[in-house]
């Protein structure tokens, strides 16, 4: 199977936007999206102990460096299995293949590449390493907002510095190359933390809990709270303290989108959608009265994607357009 081919199964919404980027971003995104998801495979497989994905975790990033064959055997045999998910099962086996799609990039794509697989792989680590074994029925939160803020930071703030590295690799860019990756990292943060708000019933029936003890002992609540879905008026402050720090980040985006040149309007829509779904999403988290309950998961509907898709031309050719638009949606919170 091609990596294109592979792209397209592990994830059709992306490959998707994949197609829309300038052709000069694509083999590098692509590839980096891929050694992602192979990361996360390798974090999320039921095959071994915490203990040894922990192992293989540390090893990822110095094993694309160093790609000892015999080593990256070891790893596929350890995590080959058959799972409902065909298609993750391919992408097991086709580790040898990205690693030979990294290797004929540009050693600055390369680096570039490497530092958000190694930025990824340390919130996972800190996922394998902090909280308990998923079935321990044991449950652990972060201690300071700033594990909380770092843990974003990895997981959504570094794959934001990727993007804005990409683009700033292959487009003209008019800011400052510093304080545009600023930017995409606090737009990066701002999905991050939206996906931990949504999930959190999930997260926590496996332990974790992203938020902070020192946030919860402020509202009278500790972890253990949590998993009552009838707290969910008590987590209210929490919640809404956690929904503004999104907010103030992914304002950001009305700073960003401006810098990102009209002739590709691939490259826009790519930028423009997560941002604009991210709005939505958090305003489903704030208006949602039972947040703990699993039951009731937060996603924003088709309607509202395909709404935003199909209002995406003047986003293309309008900066105005886009910054009313996502100023509009932030405006609700207020």
């Amino acid at each position: 199977m091609d990596l294109q081919t592979l792209l397209k199964n592990t994830s059709r919404s992306l490959y998707l936007s994949v197609q829309a980027l300038p052709r000069a971003m694509r083999p590098a995104f692509g590839t980096a999206y891929l050694l992602c998801r192979y990361a996360d495979t390798i974090a999320d497989t039921p095959i071994l102990p915490a203990s040894r994905r922990l192992y293989w975790i540390e090893r990822f990033p110095h094993l694309l460096q160093e790609q000892n064959t015999a080593e990256i055997a070891q790893l596929v045999h350890e995590i080959s299995a058959p799972t409902e998910n065909p298609y993750e099962t391919e992408l097991i086996k086709q580790l040898p293949a990205c690693l030979a799609e990294l290797n004929i990039l540009d050693a600055a794509l390369r680096g570039i590449i490497m530092d958000v697989v190694y930025a990824v792989c340390e919130g996972m680590k800190t996922d394998l390493s902090f909280f308990p074994a998923e079935h321990s029925h044991a449950l652990r939160a972060f201690d300071t907002p700033a594990e909380l803020e770092r843990y974003c930071h990895l997981m959504g703030g570094e794959p934001g510095l990727f993007w804005s590295r990409l683009i700033y690799h292959t487009a003209r860019i008019k800011m400052p190359e510093e304080e545009f990756y600023t930017l995409g990292q606090r737009i990066g943060d701002a999905l991050q933390i939206v996906n931990i708000l949504r999930d959190l019933p999930k997260d926590l029936r496996i332990g974790r809990c992203y938020f902070p003890r020192m946030d919860l002992e402020s509202a009278g609540l500790t972890a253990q709270d949590l998993l009552e879905p009838a707290n969910s008026a008590r987590f209210e402050p929490v919640k809404r303290k956690w929904i503004a720090w999104g907010l103030a980040h992914l304002k950001s985006a009305e700073k960003y989108f401006p810098q990102l040149p009209k002739a590709q309007p691939g490259q826009r829509a790519a930028v423009a959608w997560p941002v604009l779904w991210t709005a939505d999403t958090l305003w489903k988290v704030y208006r949602a009265p039972h947040l703990l309950d699993p039951s009731k998961r937060v996603k924003i509907s088709r309607k509202v994607i395909y709404r935003t898709m199909l209002c995406t031309p003047p986003l293309l050719l309008s900066n105005h357009a886009f910054t009313f638009w996502l100023d509009k949606k932030l405006r609700r919170f207020t």
